[in-house]
């Protein structure tokens, strides 16, 4: 029983072939997904397809590269999502200084204002962060994030800030990086966090898992991802797979 934490199956990548994706990662014995949206089109795609099947869960927010294109109203949309009994998280949210396209301003007060609105309706978030670890935790301890928590989507820092985000009531998840012969950080977090702590993801259809590196990702390649984790660890996969499912469905509240 796998649990894919976070995929775009609502990516325009997956319209030709969505029900052979579905099937493979069945096979492979991931159970559930959360389906991520973060502007208009990927929103409504991913309402559409938790709709449609069972084993989907959605997460709904605005990423900070379209930070400067949020509105009122497309956050007032958001909250009225949040009572879909399968919403069951707000994101994905945070800050990317790779690309220029929102201003940092404008992101951080997008951000904030995502945070103030989980915590209304009480939905753990889901964190981007690219090349702004630092303004993102110091975000989240004055906004008191900790109340929600949430997830530190696709981890890419340290086991020092892995543990600090923990601190605040985060679970560190891990994708495809963590199979890639080189990534030193994300292995070191692998061995240095607690099980009780991780989560497994795809990102896809990016950021695909060695030895399908550069390729399009999918929901099933999630299992590679939970048996280099149960590598690093000394554990059974099916150690992995058990315990980052239960803590995926206790975080989002899935009985």
């Amino acid at each position: 029983m796998l649990f894919d934490t976070h995929a775009h199956l609502n990516d325009t990548q997956f319209i030709e072939d969505l029900e052979e994706v579905i099937e493979r990662a069945q096979t492979e014995g991931v159970s559930n997904m959360v389906i991520v949206g973060f502007d208009r089109p990927t929103i409504q795609r991913a309402m559409e397809l938790v709709e449609r099947y069972d084993f989907m869960y959605a997460c709904v927010g605005w990423h900070p590269v379209d930070a400067i294109d949020m509105t009122d109203e497309d956050l007032n949309w958001i909250e009225e999502l949040t009572s879909h009994p399968k919403v069951v998280a707000i994101g994905e949210m945070g800050l990317d200084y790779h690309w220029d396209k929102s201003p940092k301003e404008v992101q951080k007060d997008v951000f904030r204002r995502q945070i103030r609105l989980a915590k209304k309706v009480k939905l753990p978030i889901v964190i981007h962060n690219r090349e702004a670890t630092a303004d993102i935790v110091e975000i989240l301890k004055e906004e008191g994030a900790e109340e929600v928590g949430g997830i530190m989507h696709c981890f890419s820092g340290s086991p020092e800030v892995a543990k600090e985000c923990i601190k605040m009531n985060f679970l560190i998840s891990l994708g495809g990086p963590v199979t890639f012969k080189n990534a030193k950080k994300p292995k070191e977090v692998a061995a240095e966090v607690p099980i009780e702590r991780l989560l497994i993801e795809t990102d896809c259809p990016y950021l695909a898992p060695h030895p399908y590196r550069g390729k399009r990702n999918e929901p099933s390649y999630v299992k590679l991802v939970a048996e280099q984790i149960a590598e690093i660890k000394g554990l059974t996969y099916e150690e992995v797979a058990q315990a980052t499912t239960q803590n995926a469905k206790k975080l989002f509240g899935i009985k």
